[in-house]
């Protein structure tokens, strides 16, 4: 059958790796099959063509975009956190001292989020940490039985294989010592043939002499 791998080895059986020599014929075999081997230039031109901006936002893409033309990254804008007071050409406008004052209580806001967070921060968050940590803790022991789980089947199935290779190479060796003894019984069933035929081919030239003397 196409595809078909012929096992020609019993690993858990076959005996004499560790003798001398055996080691460096299976790497003469390795070096000799890398040599035969001529990869191609591109052994992934079967799959599709991988697109790399499926993914990209579009903070990443103008990221991108900045670090390909070497440019230096925008600093950070801290104005936003300024109080700064009318320019002194403007301390009579009125539309400007709205607008710092607008920006003032923009400001105390974000400094009352701040609070307002660091106060759930305070009250719920060792009890939120702890819940996180117990996920944690479940997911670990959750990977935990799984990794014993396959390792458990890993060594049910080098035991199966121990078994069967060992029964295999009982077989295998029985078999030898049967076809060593075939092999053996026609080679003296052989020599017997030649040995009849020579004491066949003797009595043939006796008689042959004895009619020629009379």
């Amino acid at each position: 059958m196409a595809g078909e791998v012929v096992v020609d080895a019993l690993p858990y059986y076959d005996q004499g790796y560790d003798e001398s020599g055996v080691r460096e014929a299976a790497m003469a075999l390795v070096e000799e099959e890398t040599r035969r081997y001529r990869p191609t230039k591109n052994y992934l031109e079967y799959l599709p063509t991988t697109n790399m901006s499926n993914f990209e936002t579009e903070i990443m893409k103008n990221e991108f975009e900045r670090l390909q033309s070497r440019l230096p990254m925008d600093m950070l804008n801290m104005k936003r956190y300024e109080l700064p007071q009318p320019t002194a050409g403007k301390m009579t406008d009125v539309s400007a001292w709205t607008e710092c004052v607008e920006n003032s209580q923009a400001q105390l806001e974000h400094q009352s989020l701040r609070i307002m967070n660091l106060e759930l921060i305070s009250e719920f968050g060792s009890h939120t940490w702890k819940n996180y940590n117990n996920v944690l803790v479940q997911m670990l022991d959750s990977a935990q039985k799984h990794l014993q789980e396959l390792r458990k089947k890993i060594q049910e199935i080098n035991w199966q294989r121990k078994t069967e290779q060992t029964h295999a190479g009982k077989d295998l060796k029985e078999l030898e010592a049967s076809w060593v003894g075939l092999v053996s019984k026609n080679y003296e069933i052989e020599r017997a043939c030649v040995e009849l035929e020579k004491e066949i081919n003797d009595m043939e030239k006796r008689n042959k002499s004895k009619k020629s003397k009379r």
